[in-house]
């Protein structure tokens, strides 16, 4: 017994009973509150009784608490439940009647489950608490427990109520805890057919159940047509339209509900019958023969699917086929099989084609027939078909003219379609076998029938070829394994058809390709008998065919191989090999390294088995090394499987990338960032094929590099670090070349000077400008400032010659051209770049230094590094890892540096300050994938202090994909204050580059704009300040460049910047991206306009363009479709699961932008929604752009609202315009609607001027939550075109993002119009430009409009919604005094 909840006023007795049994007897002691209680340290006023039980005289406000007993053994410990002592003050005693502090809660449980209810009453006296299930006392009178029962259940098969009483003097309360057992739930209501077409059937039911479900389940069968059930699962509404049905058939139909515990029964059937359609085939077996010479009898059968009751038959004849057949004679037959036709031509032909009809409809045309109008001639043969027996012969069948006495027939055949015709004439049959034919050849076949009284019509042109004549040669077996047989054969030099080939073994057959002469079979068992048969396709077992037979390898080698994990530094490693496990005479063991291939930059993983693998390349390997040398060894086409290692008997250990010769082969040094894998190959002996076995794969091995380099600005690709012994052989070589040169008699000096100059002239360089530092570079062979007399090395003096500038209008052809063959020339020119590593770096290496770089291998040259003011007394305090890199006609246009360091964070300020700079680019993210890439070196908010340097952070300006931030800086001891920008691009994906280079044009132009003229150095860093700090220097400097010479020169300057600080640009990725960027900027030049010019500029745009014949608002408008997205760029939204649920064929969401849906599970597809994020001016994923939703996406339009916490919703169609529907009404209108998990109530609807506002309830019926849903739908936009003022939609526009900030969740505005981009990217285009115009003072629709199609394709769809933009946002800006003037 335990204690139990007690109630005391102070200064009275409290005793807490406990009471345990056990052998040996139990000794008991007490906790409160967790803590051992102490009866000692009370001074006598709490006692622990003989009994167990624990008095407390005198109690106090601290007594109170939660007890518990403990009783110890030697057997073990257990505690009691505890129970509460609560301490009152000393009152007068009041009498409370009694009241339930916890009421008895009802649960619903499964069949056999437990189950405990608690119920708790107080009062004064406390009262007495029992259980009782009806009239029946579940609580022993003499055993009732005061203030709190505790009624334990067990094995509960029915469901009850149970009654919890509390009573005392002062009355007697009950309170009825209702326990649910789970059942399955019962068959809902007969379904009642509420619509029928000819391939639907809408039913709706009752529930028929109380109690939730799930889902219901539909079971539907064809009563006319044989086979399964039909099923429908996962529904949950109560009304559900079955479609796909055939038209005109009666079907039954049963709906079942689900709950938590499984299928409940079927309800009472329905039957009904869909409704007809217009006949799917043809009348069959159409004939007609002559009654006459003038009159002929026409026949048929009932088409295959007639799709309803055939009302009817319309006979077509004519005598010029060739006329459409609206201009033939028509014939109209009532539900009749055969009709005659007379008044006809005689000795002519007839063509007779005949259709079906139903109350519906027409069905198609049969196929043509023709007929003679000669008494007594045939018919036409009917079903005529050819099949080709062999190379030189052909089978000719069809079926006999009815009611005919034929006499002969006669078959005209000729060689192509120009080939002389034959005609064969033979008796009566019903087939014919043409022979002396050419193999692999087409014929063209025809056939009339001939009586007494002349010949009939003929049949329709059939064609086929005949079968080619040659079979394969020498079919042998290359090679055999455990598991697998290559197969191989020949074909003769003139060979050239795609006819298959069929290998044949065991019950199986496999179809080989006519050109290949290859064929792995795998999946056989080991040391088992096969005999493999090659046939032509169209032979049978008896035909023309080639056998071989093997016995394949007996089972060894079955475990792989372990890793030891022995790494050592130079990328060796150390691993067990295993066991042969065979008696079967070996005669090699060779090691084979497998390197795995990239994709997207993850490894992919080896094919299942080795055996699996064509192994050919490595046989033919082992058969030629006596004929190869070591170094063509070496240069086996990577990343190809290799072989390591040849041994007689298998070592129990083997190092791979030792680089020793084992054998004959040489085991190469494993390259560091390579993923591989390997596995045993045996060569057994005496076999007549070559026969192998080969180990399972081994775990990959990934070579992780000892001197570890970065992954930089979230790129992947290792940087190799030139050491100090490479830089000393270098500054040698510089050394002896400089003596050499001076030693130099003057006369050969003198002639060497004008070849040089000569090379130069040669070259087709644009004009150079000495001002340049490229172009400086190009013509003195000397890095600029570097302090040294360092002359180019002759692989970059050519490399510099080979890449000329690029005029900007051959720029799109020349990056066409490196991009080809998947970017092979691009690859060969980024490689081609001199690294620049032949310089100095004495400041970064010294140790005082060191833990000032980020990386330890990206370091500051020491000609170019930027030298801070020496503090006095402080070693290296004149060191940052920071270099000057030259811009377009500006030397230290630029300071390239690292992300700081904490420790740093002094130093970059002094940088700042001491240079003079007033713009600062930050090209990364603080943390990206997880990893710090730079830490925060500008205060969060109000001014910290760095070093020497205090900075104020005054005010912050977050866009979608950046950030500026304007700093206040101030020297101490100086009263200069100065304003420093810091710009950061936060769009700047974690691997790769972005996929548009549009918003980081944009993010450039800003920086260009706000930059003052007369500022230092423009301050660019990443993390490691070479990567995509690299790329933004070079498309600043060349987008300069082209402003005063129409030519690029990416080449040139990458090499310029790589002499001033190492690594700049990266990676080919980032090669390429710089490419693409000055591409998209030339092609569409700068549409950025001042708001104050905008009236002059689209007055501009209006305007014919010189030497053109349209607008610019129409080449403008042009401009935007260059850019057409690949088909790859549509993944999910081109699924066949998804595909019906785009409105338009055309109109699909990119996979990198759609919204994702979460996945239900078990259907396919249940992620897709035809949806797009959109960024908007200050925040990413702020809009979400739409279709109209369909009927069968309404769900998932709703599921989407709910799951992207989307409560706006902008709709800028009507249900239905130009007689058409444009979307689906997805709300309800009166009374509430279920869209599968969410329950919608429509709560008030707003008429405007201008457009209906609604509001509805949405509720998650899986849990209870609710939200309210806006919708706003735009009445006034015309059916065609678009408004003629802009005003009302601005005012529109306005009310829909004040409603936003107002009642709006974090989530995005769904807009949607009928499409999801016409519409609708206006929408969000006047969206981001209006709110651009009020808080920088300029537009660029172009550019903005551009931003929105490389997030869903066809934004603002029409020139003239693209024109209604400019438009509009002129009105807009009309609404502005500061602006009008």
């Amino acid at each position: 017994m335990g204690p139990q909840l007690k109630v005391v006023e102070r200064t009275r007795t409290a005793t807490m009973l406990c009471a345990a049994s056990g052998n040996p007897d139990p000794e008991i002691t007490w906790f409160k509150d967790f803590l051992p209680v102490d009866p000692g340290a009370s001074k006598g006023r709490i006692k622990q009784l003989r009994s167990g039980a624990l008095q407390i005289e005198n109690s106090e406000e601290t007594d109170q608490g939660k007890y518990e007993c403990v009783a110890t053994n030697s057997a073990g410990v257990r505690y009691s439940s505890p129970a509460n002592l609560y301490v009152r003050e000393l009152r007068e005693v009041r009498r409370v009647a009694p009241r339930f502090s916890i009421l008895p809660v009802s649960h619903e449980i499964m069949p056999g489950g437990n189950v405990n209810i608690t119920c708790v009453a107080v009062g004064s006296p406390m009262p007495y608490v029992k259980w009782m299930m009806g009239a029946e006392d579940l609580t022993p009178e003499d055993d009732m427990p005061v203030g709190r029962n505790v009624l334990e259940l067990t094995n509960v098969k029915e469901s009850a109520n149970y009654t919890c009483v509390a009573m005392s003097s002062l009355g007697v309360i009950e309170s009825v805890a209702q326990i649910t057992v789970k059942s399955l739930p019962k068959a809902p209501g007969t379904p009642v057919v509420t619509e029928t077409t000819a391939t639907s059937i809408t039913i709706t039911w009752d529930s028929g159940n109380p109690d939730p479900i799930s889902y219901y389940i539909i079971e539907y069968k064809s009563k006319t047509q044989d086979g399964p059930y039909q099923i429908k699962e996962d529904i949950t509404t109560t009304r559900y339209s079955i479609g796909g049905l055939s038209p005109n058939s009666e079907y039954e139909i049963w709906v079942s509900a689900v709950n938590s515990i499984g299928q409940g029964p079927p309800s009472e059937s329905v039957v009904t019958r869909t409704g007809e359609q217009a006949p799917a085939s043809a009348p069959r077996n159409v004939q007609a023969r002559m009654l006459s010479s003038t009159t002929m009898i026409i026949q048929w059968e009932e088409p295959v699917e007639p799709n309803g009751q055939i009302r009817g038959y319309r006979v077509y004849y004519t005598m010029e086929p060739e006329q459409p057949v609206s201009n033939w004679l028509k014939y109209n037959v009532e539900d009749n099989l055969l009709t005659t036709i007379a008044n006809l031509l005689e000795h002519e032909t007839y063509t007779v084609r005949v259709l079906a009809f139903t109350s519906v409809g027409d069905g198609p045309l049969s196929d043509p027939i023709q007929v003679k109008t000669q008494q007594g001639v045939p018919g036409q043969p009917m079903n005529f078909r050819a099949e080709a027996k062999s190379e030189t012969s052909i089978s000719l069948t069809w079926s006999p003219p009815r009611q005919d006495s034929i006499v002969k027939y006669e078959v005209c055949y000729k060689e192509g379609d120009r080939g002389n015709e034959i005609r064969k004439t033979f008796d009566p049959a019903t087939s014919y076998l043409v022979e002396g034919l050419k193999p692999n050849t087409e014929y063209i076949f025809r056939l009339s029938a001939r009586s007494n009284q002349g010949q009939g019509a003929w049949t329709s042109d059939v064609r086929e070829r005949t079968m080619q004549s040659i079979l394969p040669k020498n079919f042998k077996v290359k090679m055999v394994t455990k598991t697998s047989v290559l197969l191989s054969w020949e074909f003769p030099e003139n060979y050239n058809s795609a006819t298959p080939y069929k290998i044949q073994y065991g019950m199986q057959t496999v179809d080989v390709d006519g050109r290949t002469t290859k064929k792995l079979i795998t999946n056989l068992k080991p040391k088992t008998y096969y005999s493999f048969i090659l046939t032509s396709r169209g032979n049978t077992m008896s035909g023309l065919q080639q056998t071989v037979a093997v016995r394949t390898a007996p089972n060894m080698l079955g475990m792989k191989p372990l890793m030891n994990w022995k790494t050592d530094s130079d990328g060796r490693i150390t691993v067990t090999l295993p066991n042969v496990g065979t008696a079967e005479a070996v005669r090699s063991y060779y090691i084979v390294v497998v390197p795995l291939k990239k994709s997207r930059g993850q490894f992919l993983n080896p094919w299942g088995s080795p055996e699996e693998m064509d192994l050919e390349d490595l046989v033919h390997s082992i058969a030629k090394l006596h004929r190869r040398s070591l170094r063509h060894l070496r240069h086996v086409e990577f990343p190809k499987p290799y072989i390591a290692a040849r041994f007689q008997s298998l070592p129990l250990e083997f190092t791979l990338g030792d680089q020793k010769i084992h054998d004959g082969f040489e085991n190469k040094a494993l390259e560091f960032g390579q993923r591989y894998v390997f596995f045993i190959l045996a060569m057994l002996e005496g076999a007549e094929a070559k026969m192998f076995a080969a180990s399972p794969y081994s775990e990959p091995i990934f070579i992780e590099d000892p001197d570890p380099q970065p992954i930089i600005d979230g790129e992947e690709g290792l940087i190799w670090v030139i050491g100090p012994v490479l830089a000393v052989v270098f500054i040698i070589c510089i050394v002896i070349a400089i003596l050499l040169y001076k030693n130099k008699p003057d006369s050969k000096r003198k002639n060497s000077e004008p070849r040089t100059k000569c090379l130069l002239n040669n070259a087709e360089i644009p004009p150079h400008h000495p001002t340049d530092p490229v172009e400086m570079r190009r013509i003195n062979f000397q890095t600029p400032d570097s302090g040294l007399s360092s002359p180019l090395s002759d692989h970059e003096f050519e490399s510099m010659l080979n890449h000329p500038p690029i005029p900007i209008a051959d720029l799109s052809e020349h990056t066409e051209h490196l991009k080809a063959n998947d970017n092979l020339k691009l690859s060969q020119e980024y490689e081609s770049i001199d690294p620049g590593q032949q310089f100095t770096w004495e400041h970064s290496n010294l140790e005082v230094n060191k833990p000032k770089n980020r990386y330890a291998n990206v370091i500051a040259y020491d000609h170019s590094r930027v030298i801070l003011m020496p503090v006095e007394g402080i070693l290296g305090s004149d060191y940052i890892n920071a270099n000057y890199i030259d811009g377009y006609r500006k030397q230290n246009a630029y300071i390239a540096t690292q992300g700081p360091l904490p420790d740093t964070f002094g130093d970059f300020w002094r940088m700042v300050w001491e240079q003079r700079s007033a713009t600062i680019v930050m090209m990364t993210r603080l943390e990206e994938k997880s990893r710090v890439k730079c830490d925060q070196y500008w205060p969060g908010r109000g001014a910290d202090t760095y070093g020497m340097i205090q900075v104020t952070l005054l005010d912050t300006i977050e866009l979608a994909t950046f950030c500026v931030r304007t700093f206040s800086l101030h020297k101490n001891g100086s009263s200069e204050k100065r304003e420093v920008r810091q710009f950061q691009f936060t769009a700047w994906p974690d691997h790769g580059v972005p996929e548009y280079p549009t918003p980081f044009l944009a993010f450039l132009r800003r920086v260009k704009t706000c930059n003052p003229p007369d500022a230092g150095p423009i301050v660019v860093h990443c993390s490691a300040g070479v990567g995509r700090t690299g790329c933004f220097i070079v498309i600043d400097a060349m987008l300069e460049r082209i402003k005063h010479e129409k030519t690029v020169d990416i080449y040139g300057h990458v090499t310029l910047m790589r002499s001033q600080r190492n690594y700049m640009v990266q990676t080919e990725d980032q090669y390429s991206f710089i490419h693409d960027a000055l591409f998209e900027a030339v092609a569409c030049g700068n549409t950025e306009v001042p708001a104050r010019n905008l009236y002059t500029y689209i007055q501009k745009l209006a305007q014919i363009e010189t030497g053109e014949h349209v607008t610019g608002m129409e080449l403008e408008f042009k401009r935007l479709a260059n850019s057409k997205a690949h088909t790859s760029r549509f993944i999910s939204a081109n699924l066949p699961c998804n595909k019906f649920k785009n409105r338009l064929v055309n109109i699909m969401p990119y996979e990198t932008t759609r919204v994702c849906l979460q996945p239900i599970r078990g259907v396919e597809g249940s992620d897709y929604i035809n949806a797009s994020f959109i960024d908007g001016y200050r925040q990413q994923k702020a809009y979400i752009a739409t279709q109209g939703p369909l009927a069968e996406t309404t769900e998932d339009f709703w599921r989407m609202l709910w799951e992207n916490n989307s409560t706006i919703v902008v709709m800028l169609t009507k249900l239905r315009e130009m007689g058409r529907e444009k979307c689906h009404q997805y709300w309800p209108a009166e009374r509430s609607a279920r869209y599968q998990y969410f329950v919608v109530d429509p709560m008030a609807e707003y008429n405007m001027p201008q457009y209906i506002l609604r509001e509805f309830k949405v509720t998650d019926a899986r849990d209870g939550q609710s939200r309210t849903v806006r919708q706003f739908q735009f009445t006034d936009w015309p059916e065609q075109g678009v408004p003629k003022s802009g005003e009302g939609f601005i005012d529109f526009i306005g009310q829909v993002h004040k409603t936003k900030e107002q009642f709006g969740q974090d989530g995005p505005i769904s807009v949607h119009c009928s499409a999801g981009v016409g519409r609708t990217g206006v929408f969000i285009t006047l969206s981001i430009v209006l709110e651009r115009m009020r808080y920088e003072g300029v537009v660029d629709v172009f550019q903005t409009v551009k931003m929105l199609r490389t997030q869903r394709p066809a934004m603002v769809q029409t020139e003239d919604e693209y024109q209604f933009c400019y438009q509009a946002s002129l009105e807009y800006l009309g609404s502005f005094d500061h602006y009008a003037t």
